[in-house]
């Protein structure tokens, strides 16, 4: 039996590369069969079939929208109430709150002589027992849009906030992949996540005006924080590359130093006075897809191009797999290794760059464990951490599927410490496969 494992580990190609994107649609199918529910439309969409299905009960309808004062349920209401009086019906009042509100309001209409004909309500508030109160009205006069089966786990939304969510250890990971691909690893990349998120909130508050800081200035402030990033990532190399000393025990070293400083420079206090400008990277979208993710993508493009097309790409591989051959055959061994832990440490300050802009503020807090969550979506896409073997696109692969892993416990509520437990098993097999396919590389 581990003999027929090894052998379809070893000989096929798809499997060997991509293998883990079978797993993450495994996930896909999985997630989605036990989050299946009936689901009820919301936003502007809901609004608009809910006016619809009014007026074709109704002949120039009296109606009160009820809905909650929530984004989505104003954009319900919005719509409903466009739709509702461009084809001749009343709007005699529109409540976004609590039920307290409806009473008042429909109180409000009655009193005034005006029969309702219609409660134009989402699935949350028709379900509010204030409506049998009126006998003049009663639930029976609620019109909510209809409802659908579907998993939660393929909202669109959802899906959409995995990938977001995902987007910044997905950034890292692809400087990481290079790395532990030339056999190293990088523990720094977490601390350097809180440098850069640190030093671009200082820069943007004590030196470009803060809250009136242009965009600029704001990319003038992130360019210097990630050098700033890309210089420790530097210093990893050198020492690694001029002293020979264990990139463990160097990388280690720096996210200790590079905490401590970004702690240091912060007062050990979280930075909130950054301009709106600065948020347009973290929470801006394009065509309705979040800046982070057309960002990710962007890179991961790149990132393929340079390690499967370009002659860096081919003497990182070859580091990996034997250094001393490398050396031999010409490759400049060490200024290869400077250069993929300087590009680990730049692309760790944009991540960091990214998280401060999403959630408004820097922080030295930041960053804390993504080495580890980095080093798992490396391993778990399939990159060997012995070096020589890895895709960058299975990088992202081994990304979403920690994410969806963690997405679709979170959906099905299982415990914490039980996801813990199971995302620490998902390491382990992603290692034990690798190691299988070791084997039979040596036979």
């Amino acid at each position: 039996m581990n003999n027929a494992i090894t052998r379809f580990l070893g000989t096929n190609p798809l499997v060997r590369d991509y293998g883990m994107s079978f797993v993450l649609l495994l996930l896909v199918v999985l997630f989605s069969a036990l989050t299946l529910k009936q689901q009820h439309p919301t936003g502007a969409d809901a609004g608009r079939q809910v006016a619809d299905l009014i007026l074709e009960r109704n002949n120039k309808p009296r109606v009160v929208v009820v809905t909650r004062n929530t984004p989505e349920d104003i954009e319900f209401s919005n719509a409903a109430v466009k739709r509702l009086e461009e084809n001749g019906a009343r709007v005699l009042a529109t409540v976004r709150g609590a039920a307290p509100d409806a009473k008042q309001a429909i109180e409000a209409a009655l009193k005034s002589g005006e029969a309702i004909d219609a409660i134009a309500a989402n699935d949350v508030t028709a379900k509010w027992t204030v409506y049998d109160r009126f006998p003049e009205v009663g639930s029976g006069k609620c019109v909510v849009p209809r409802s659908y089966t579907w998993p939660d786990f393929l909202k669109v939304s959802n899906l959409l906030g995995v990938a977001n969510q995902t987007a910044i250890y997905a950034i890292i990971a692809i400087g990481m992949t290079m790395v532990i691909i030339t056999s190293g690893i990088d523990l720094s990349v977490g601390s350097l996540v809180a440098l850069a998120s640190v030093c671009v909130s200082i820069l943007l508050r004590d030196w470009f005006g803060g809250l009136s800081a242009g965009v600029a200035a704001v990319l003038i402030a992130s360019t210097a924080s990630i050098a700033v990033c890309a210089a420790a990532g530097a210093f990893n190399g050198f020492m690694i590359t001029a002293f020979r000393i264990p990139p463990f025990i160097v990388t280690l070293g720096m996210m200790m130093m590079a905490s401590g400083l970004s702690f240091k420079l912060s007062m050990g206090q979280s930075i909130p006075e950054l301009p709106s400008s600065f948020f347009w990277l973290g929470r801006g979208h394009i065509f309705g897809v979040p800046n982070p993710i057309l960002l990710m993508l962007a890179l991961y493009v790149i990132a393929h191009v340079v390690m499967s097309r370009m002659v860096l790409g081919r003497y990182i591989y070859a580091i990996g797999g034997n250094e001393e051959a490398a050396r031999l055959s010409g490759v400049p061994v060490k200024r290869v290794q400077l250069a993929v832990y300087t590009i680990c440490g730049a692309l760790a300050g944009l991540g960091g760059i990214v998280l401060t802009s999403q959630l408004s503020a820097g922080d030295p807090k930041f960053g804390l464990m993504y080495e580890l969550e980095v080093i798992a979506a490396v391993v778990v896409g399939g990159t060997s951490l012995m070096g020589g073997q890895g895709k960058i696109f299975g990088t992202l692969i081994g990304a979403f599927i920690i994410a969806v892993i963690k997405n679709g416990m979170n959906l099905t509520d299982v415990d914490p410490f039980n996801q813990k437990i199971v995302l620490g098993a998902v390491l382990m097999i992603a290692v034990l496969l690798d190691t299988l396919r070791r084997k039979k590389g040596h036979r």
